[in-house]
């Protein structure tokens, strides 16, 4: 029962993971690819990051190089590879991170590794945090990206992450109607309600065929209503099902980028993506990322066991997975030397 339930919770982290990554691809490639050259007249224009001059830059806030412990066996692989290491974050309306992912791009050997890490992730904050939620790594954020860089790279043996980006649900929406809306065929009625949320989320999508609009297109995206009959359906693959779903969705939203204005798309997706990586390195970027195929994209969960209302980092499992990534031996981990905190 319990090796179903961690199932079932990585499947669920793991699809919402998906759906943020496609999301924010799809709108980032447009900010930084188009509006490159719409913007770049003048030098100083291409250090632009969207967010604007309050948004902390990562480099100059931290150096996460000087944290990696010079007898660790990660020490080599992490200061002397061609990577760049990007956060990226899903911001739901409770300022809490949804989603939490580390994309690492190999620049010379052009792969793109994703590390998914679930929302319920324990990470200890001290003793002044009594309520358990406040040691769940989605409530480090803050309204402050560094605070989860600075969890996340603890996490996983202080890798480095060179940059963040963030997108929130308004951010979603925005983009959406400034491309018009994305047309849909939806499958079946999704309705669900919750009150508690903040403002209460109420999903009201009838099947059919029909373009979405902001406000429906997070509808549709936030909908994860497992199947249970006529009353109460859902999709009838779960979590698969949902994922194929949100792969169409991301289709035709694209057709609908390249089919109409592109500049206005471009300052749309600029003002509501939240990121310190400036105009310049993302072209940079981007042209380094030329020529990669779908198969050079490999995804990753963060090793870890359920443990009552948390999932529990695995230090031998994400040890094994850094090694994997970085093309290394194999290492053995001492559990007692951790940089989790306490356990729950």
């Amino acid at each position: 029962m319990r090796d179903e339930l961690n199932k079932k919770n990585e499947q669920q982290n793991s699809s919402e993971a998906l759906t943020f990554l496609k999301t924010f691809l799809a709108t980032f490639l447009i900010t930084m690819v188009v509006a490159t050259p719409l913007f770049a007249k003048v030098g100083e224009v291409l250090d632009m990051t969207p967010g604007g001059e309050d948004s902390p830059v990562l480099e100059e806030v931290i150096d996460f190089e000087t944290l990696i412990p010079t007898d660790s066996p990660f020490f080599d692989a992490f200061t002397t590879t061609n990577r760049v290491n990007i956060l990226l974050l899903g911001v739901d309306n409770h300022n809490l991170t949804d989603t939490i992912m580390l994309a690492s791009f190999d620049i010379d050997n052009k792969f793109i590794d994703i590390i998914s890490i679930p929302r319920d992730t324990y990470y200890y904050r001290g003793p002044g945090y009594i309520d358990d939620a406040h040691h769940k790594i989605n409530a480090v954020y803050r309204k402050n990206p560094v605070n989860s860089a600075i969890a996340v790279s603890e996490i996983l043996m202080n890798i480095p992450i060179n940059y963040y980006a963030e997108l929130s649900y308004q951010g979603v929406a925005n983009i959406v109607d400034a491309i018009g809306g994305v047309p849909m065929d939806i499958p079946f009625n999704m309705r669900y309600n919750d009150p508690l949320d903040r403002p209460p989320l109420v999903i009201d999508i009838p099947a059919g065929p029909q373009v979405l609009d902001g406000k429906k297109s997070v509808e549709f995206l936030r909908f994860r209503q497992p199947n249970r009959g006529s009353g109460n359906r859902g999709y009838p693959e779960g979590d698969v099902g949902r994922i194929k779903a949100h792969q169409e969705f991301i289709k035709n939203a694209a057709r609908q980028c390249f089919s109409l204005d592109l500049p206005n798309i471009a300052r749309s997706a600029f003002e509501n993506i939240n990121s310190d990586i400036s105009l310049r390195t993302a072209l940079y970027l981007a042209t380094k990322a030329i020529g990669m195929d779908p198969e050079d994209v490999r995804t990753y969960q963060m090793p870890g066991a359920v443990r009552g209302n948390f999932v529990q980092p695995n230090k031998q499992g994400i040890a094994d997975m850094i090694t994997e990534i970085y093309s290394m031996e194999a290492v053995v981990i001492d559990e007692e030397d951790g940089n989790e905190g306490e356990g729950p």
